[in-house]
This record gives structure tokens, C-alpha cells and sequence, in this order.
């Protein structure tokens, strides 16, 4: 039997490309997007592939929770969390509503669609789940001279990062593996919707971000980051990550006790 794989945000970009890499590799596809006449012409294109098209808007109650029965009920082997909003601006011109939708996009869509899918893929023994975050997830202690400022956006991508890595400590020893992808710049529609101009800036194919992700499934990497040559730069942060969590204490840091 085929494998089944479902990649949300499979219209364009980063998940059209994992959905075009999982069909040639023989799955079969359940492929969600916000435009249907999208889906439409990616099944046109793959007339030899099983795909299935949904038509969900994550940013939705009702979209989140049609994705989630689907998740709960489909015996996935492959689930990838690609769906995003940019919406880069400073959270005190990012207006209430983009705020929530990037929230529900990137933090409550992905929260529930996992939490349907780890489940039945435990129970089965094998299954996969790959998260799409970003380099930003770590910009977090960078200055003002680093533009756009998009606080919400970054710390979404950080809230996947460490969820996935926590879910992966989970889903250890139950054929569950949990990655999570850290794309840079990628050549994709993604910041010319919104009026970005990336063109003289260095980009990265959105088929070599699939190639590299994938890869560092194989590899056993939890976070992937197909930009950085040397891996033991994300290995330092994870440990200094660590060692901040460990030398917490009861006592009140010395450096607070001190009056002014």
C-alpha cells in the first residue's frame, strides 16, 4: 500500500514542494490549501498520484477542527505543518485580527492537528510529523538594527520549535518521529504577498529546503536547519538552552538582593 501524507499550505511555496516531492516518491496525498482552484491544478499536474484535495482556512475554528477529524481518522504516515501567515509588523501596529490569525495558522492549527495525529500514529507504531518554523524562531535576542520587527511572527515559529522538541521527547520509542524544519530566506511567494522585494537577497529553492528537511529526518536531526553548515551552532544553543534550565534555584538570584 501507498503511504499517506498531509501537507497543509499546499497551494504554493515550501508545501507545494514537499507535496510535488511526495508524490514523485509514490504517496498518496491529502493536500489542504485556502484556494481550491490551486489544489485543482496541482491534482491536474499529478494525474498519476492519489490526491485528495481539502479546501480549510486554518485560521478558522471550523478549519482547524475539519483538519484535526482528518488527522484523527486518516492513517497518516506523513504530516507536515507548513500552512503561515507573515504579517510582519510591530505588535503595536499588527492589528487584533492578523495577530489571531497568525496565532491560530501557526500556533493552535498545528497544537491540534498534532494532537490528533501523535495518537493513532502511536498507536500504529510509525508515523511522522514535521513542523515548518523558521531562523527567526532564534532571532529573538537580536537588536533593532535587525528589520522587520515582527514579534508575534517570531515567536510562533519559537513556540513550534519547542514544542516539537518536547513532542519529540514524548513520542520517543514509539515509531513517532518529530522534526521540525528552520527554513531562511526561501524563494517562494511568501514575502512578495506582501509587498516584500527579496529579489537581490539570497534564497534558498524551496525544493532544496524539502530535500534538506527530509534528509534531516533521516539523519535523526529534531531541528532542522538546511541553511546552517555547521550544525553545532543549533547543538550550542540547545545546550546553553539547558544549562539555563538547569541551574534554576529556590533562592533568589544574588543579583536581585542587591539594593539601589
Amino acid at each position: 500500500m501507498s503511504k499517506l501524507a498531509l501537507v497543509t499550505g499546499a497551494t504554493s511555496g515550501i508545501g507545494k514542494a514537499f507535496a510535488e516531492r511526495f508524490a514523485a516518491d509514490g504517496y498518496d496525498l491529502i493536500i489542504v490549501g485556502r484556494r481550491q482552484e490551486r489544489l485543482q491544478e496541482f491534482v491536474s499536474a499529478h494525474p498519476d498520484a492519489g490526491v485528495r484535495t481539502v479546501t480549510a482556512d486554518l485560521s478558522t475554528t471550523e478549519g482547524i477542527h475539519t483538519l484535526a477529524e482528518i488527522c484523527a481518522t486518516e492513517p497518516l504516515d506523513m504530516l507536515v505543518n507548513n500552512a503561515g501567515v507573515s504579517h510582519y509588523m510591530p505588535l503595536a501596529d499588527l492589528p487584533a485580527d492578523k495577530a489571531q490569525e497568525l496565532v491560530n495558522v501557526k500556533v493552535l492549527a498545528p497544537t491540534q492537528l498534532m494532537r490528533a495525529a501523535v495518537g493513532p500514529m502511536q498507536q500504529r507504531g510509525t508515523g511522522t510529523i514535521l513542523n515548518v518554523a523558521g531562523m527567526i524562531a532564534f532571532s529573538g535576542p537580536a537588536d533593532k538594527s535587525v528589520m522587520p520587527r515582527r514579534a508575534v511572527y517570531a515567536g510562533t515559529l519559537a513556540y513550534l520549535v519547542a514544542m516539537t522538541q518536547t513532542l519529540a521527547t514524548e513520542a520517543e520509542d514509539s515509531g513517532v518521529t518529530v522534526g521540525v524544519v528552520c527554513p531562511g530566506v526561501v524563494a517562494t511567494e511568501f514575502h512578495s504577498s506582501q509587498g516584500l522585494d527579496m529579489s537581490s537577497v539570497p534564497r534558498m529553492s524551496a525544493e532544496d529546503l524539502v530535500a534538506g528537511a527530509l534528509r534531516g529526518l533521516e539523519l535523526g536531526e529534531t531541528v532542522i536547519a538546511p541553511g546552517v553548515e555547521d550544525y553545532q551552532l543549533l547543538q550550542d544553543v540547545f545546550t546553553a538552552d539547558l544549562a539555563a534550565f538547569g541551574g534554576q534555584s529556590p533562592a533568589l538570584a544574588t543579583r536581585y538582593t542587591n539594593s539601589y
